[in-house]
C-alpha cells in the first residue's frame, strides 16, 4: 500500500506554527470583510422562557487523567464562560465563540489544559475549552437556532462515566480558525447564561418567548470497533424534534455519523461493546 503524503502542517512543529498563524490571519481577514453582525450585547436582565439547559462535571477523574490539567481546564472554563455569560443573540445575530472570549493567554489567568493535536492529547495554554464549545452545541441542538459552523474532535477521550450520553464531548474549538457559530433565524432574542459552581459547568438558553417545539438526541447502533491497531466509537446521532403541544415527531435529522477515535486505553472499553 502506498505511504499517504504527510500535511505540509504535519511534518514538524514549525510547519504546524505556520499553518496555525495562516489560519488566524485568515479568519481575520474572512470576519473583517463578512457582512455578518455579531452578537456583543450583555444584558443582566434573564430572558423569562427557558428553552434548554445543560449541566456536566468540570473535572474528570479516573485512570489515566492528568488531576492537575483537570483542575486547569476547571479554571480555563469559569474564565471563558464568564465572558460569554448574559450574551443576547438577537434575530439576524450570529454567535462565534472566539469573537466573545477573545485569545487565551496567561496573561490573561489561562492555564495548560489538554488540547487534542495531531490525534495525541497535549498539554496547551487554555485547553479544555472544548467542553465549554460541546455544552454550547448541545443547548444549541436543543433550540431552533441554526449551527453555522461545528467542528467535531473524538468524542472518546476518557472512558464513559456512568450512562452514555450522546454528544457528551465531541465540539472542537481552537483559537481562531476553529471556531463555534450559530445565528438566530427567528423573531426573537434568545440569551446565553453560563457559568461554574460546585465543580460543574452550568447552561442556560432562554428566550423572550417559548418556541412551540421541543427537541431530543437519540443515538443508535452505537459500538467500538477496531480498525488496524486503532479503536473506534461508532453510531450515529440524530435529533428528533416534536410539537411541544402534542408531542408529535415533526422531524428526524441525522446531526452526527459518529467515527470517533478512542483516545484512553482500549482494555477500558466494555468488551460487549466491541464488535469485530
Amino acid at each position: 500500500m502506498k505511504k499517504q503524503r504527510k500535511l505540509f502542517c504535519e511534518r514538524n512543529a514549525l510547519f504546524f506554527a505556520i499553518s496555525q498563524k495562516k489560519g488566524i490571519l485568515l479568519r481575520h481577514l474572512r470576519d473583517l470583510f463578512s457582512r455578518e453582525k455579531f452578537a456583543k450585547t450583555r444584558s443582566a436582565e434573564v430572558l423569562p422562557n427557558l428553552v434548554s439547559e445543560r449541566s456536566s462535571g468540570l473535572i474528570k477523574r479516573g485512570p489515566g487523567i492528568d488531576p492537575v490539567l483537570q483542575e486547569n481546564k476547571a479554571v480555563n472554563i469559569s474564565l471563558a464562560s464568564a465572558q460569554i455569560h448574559h450574551l443576547l443573540i438577537r434575530p439576524g445575530e450570529t454567535f462565534s465563540f472566539w469573537r466573545t472570549v477573545g485569545k487565551t493567554s496567561r496573561r490573561k489567568g489561562y492555564l495548560d489544559g489538554r488540547v487534542i493535536e495531531h490525534g495525541r492529547l497535549i498539554p496547551g495554554t487554555g485547553g479544555g475549552l472544548c467542553n465549554l464549545g460541546n455544552t454550547i452545541h448541545l443547548l444549541i441542538l436543543h433550540s431552533p437556532l441554526t449551527v453555522t459552523e461545528f467542528h467535531h474532535h473524538s468524542d472518546a477521550l476518557a472512558p464513559d462515566e456512568g450512562k452514555r450520553v450522546p454528544f457528551s464531548a465531541g465540539t472542537s474549538v481552537c483559537y481562531n480558525y476553529i471556531d463555534y457559530r450559530f445565528r438566530n433565524d427567528t423573531d426573537q432574542t434568545f440569551q446565553l447564561l453560563l457559568w461554574c459552581e460546585n465543580e460543574r459547568l452550568c447552561g442556560q438558553l432562554r428566550s423572550q418567548r417559548p418556541v412551540g417545539l421541543t427537541y431530543e438526541l437519540t443515538e443508535e447502533d452505537h459500538h467500538f470497533r477496531k480498525e488496524g491497531e486503532r479503536y473506534y466509537r461508532v453510531s450515529k446521532i440524530y435529533r428528533l424534534t416534536r410539537d411541544a403541544r402534542t408531542g408529535e415527531v415533526v422531524e428526524k435529522k441525522l446531526i452526527l455519523d459518529n467515527h470517533s477515535q478512542v483516545m484512553f486505553d482500549p482494555a477500558l472499553i466494555p468488551p460487549e461493546l466491541i464488535r469485530q
